[in-house]
C-alpha cells in the first residue's frame, strides 16, 4: 500500500510538471518556427527571424526599459514600506495590531483594475483641487509605481512578518541593557536577521511589478511597459516576436534562479564547514583540559 501511494504520488507529480511545462515548451518552439502566426503547427522550418525582429523593435526596448525602471522603484519602496509595517505590527498587540494587519492585507484582496483607477483618480483630482500641473498629479509611470506599491508592499510585509516570528526578543533586550541604542539594535541585530526575508520580498516585488498589467494600464499615461506592449500586439495582430520575448524572459529568470541556488548551496557549505571547525576546536579544547 505504501509503494502504491508513492507510485501514485510520483505519477501525479510527473503529470503536474508536464502540465505546467508543456505550454512553455510549445511557446518556446513557436519562437523558432518560420510562420507568421505564433504556433508550431504547421511547422515551416527553423528560423531566427523573430529574434531579429525583436532586436529591431525600438518600442519593445523602450517598454522594457520602463518596465525595469518601474520594477526597481516598486521593489525599493515596497521593501521599505513592507518591512516597516511588519516591524510595527510585530511590536503592537490587541485591536491596534488587528487593525493595522487588516488594513495592509486588504489591498491584496482589491482587484488590480480598481487599484489602478483609484490611484489615477485620486492623484489627478488632488492636482485639480490644488490647481497645479505638477507631474506628480498627472498619469505616468510614477503613478504606476505608487499604485503597485500599495498592494505589493503587503506581500513583502507578510514575508518579513513570518521571519520576525523566529526572532529572539531577548537579543534585543540584552543589547539595550548593554547600552546599545535602538538604532544600533535595528542595524546590527534586527535587520541582519530579516535580510533573507527582505531579499525574498524584493525579488517577489520585482517580478510582481514586471507582470503587472491592470494597475499599469490605468496609471501609465502614454508610457509603455512590457505587459502593455504585449497587450497592444495582441489587439493589433500578434506575431512570434512575443514568443521570442517570452523565451528570453524565461531564460533570464532561470539563469538568475540557478545563480541564486548555487550561491545558497555555497553559503550553506561554508556555514557547515565553519560549524564543523568550531566543533573540532571545542572537542580539542575539552581533550586538552
Amino acid at each position: 500500500m505504501h509503494k502504491l501511494r508513492q507510485t501514485l504520488a510520483r505519477v501525479y507529480a510527473g503529470a503536474f510538471i508536464f502540465y505546467m511545462l508543456l505550454p512553455l515548451v510549445i511557446m518556446a518552439a513557436a519562437a523558432f518556427n518560420d510562420n507568421k502566426t505564433p504556433s508550431i503547427v504547421p511547422w515551416k522550418g527553423f528560423t531566427w527571424r523573430w529574434f531579429e525582429a525583436l532586436w529591431a523593435d525600438a518600442r519593445m526596448w523602450h517598454a522594457f526599459q520602463n518596465t525595469i525602471f518601474v520594477a526597481i522603484a516598486v521593489s525599493v519602496l515596497a521593501v521599505i514600506v513592507g518591512t516597516a509595517a511588519a516591524i510595527l505590527i510585530n511590536s503592537v498587540s490587541g485591536n491596534l495590531r488587528a487593525a493595522l494587519y487588516g488594513t495592509m492585507i486588504s489591498t491584496i484582496l482589491i482587484p488590480g483594475a480598481v487599484i489602478g483607477i483609484s490611484t489615477m483618480i485620486m492623484w489627478t483630482k488632488m492636482g485639480n483641487g490644488l490647481g497645479t500641473d505638477f507631474i506628480l498629479f498627472k498619469p505616468g509611470l510614477h503613478l504606476s509605481v505608487l499604485g503597485q506599491v500599495s498592494y505589493i508592499a503587503a506581500i513583502v510585509m507578510l514575508l518579513v512578518l513570518a521571519r520576525l516570528q523566529s526572532f529572539d526578543q531577548g537579543l534585543e533586550e540584552a543589547a539595550l541593557d548593554l547600552g546599545a541604542t535602538h538604532a544600533q539594535v535595528m542595524r546590527r541585530i534586527l535587520l541582519p536577521h530579516l535580510y533573507p526575508a527582505i531579499g525574498a520580498g524584493a525579488a517577489v516585488a520585482f517580478f510582481q511589478s514586471i507582470e503587472n498589467f491592470n494597475v499599469t494600464q490605468f496609471t501609465r499615461g502614454g508610457a509603455d511597459t512590457l505587459t502593455v506592449y504585449v497587450f497592444s500586439k495582441v489587439r493589433s495582430g500578434i506575431t512570434p516576436t512575443i514568443n521570442a520575448l517570452a523565451l528570453l524572459l524565461i531564460g533570464v529568470t532561470l539563469a538568475l534562479a540557478v545563480v541564486y541556488e548555487l550561491k545558497r548551496r555555497r553559503n550553506a557549505s561554508l556555514e557547515a564547514a565553519r560549524d564543523a571547525e568550531a566543533r573540532r576546536a571545542a572537542a580539542l579544547e575539552e581533550a586538552v583540559i
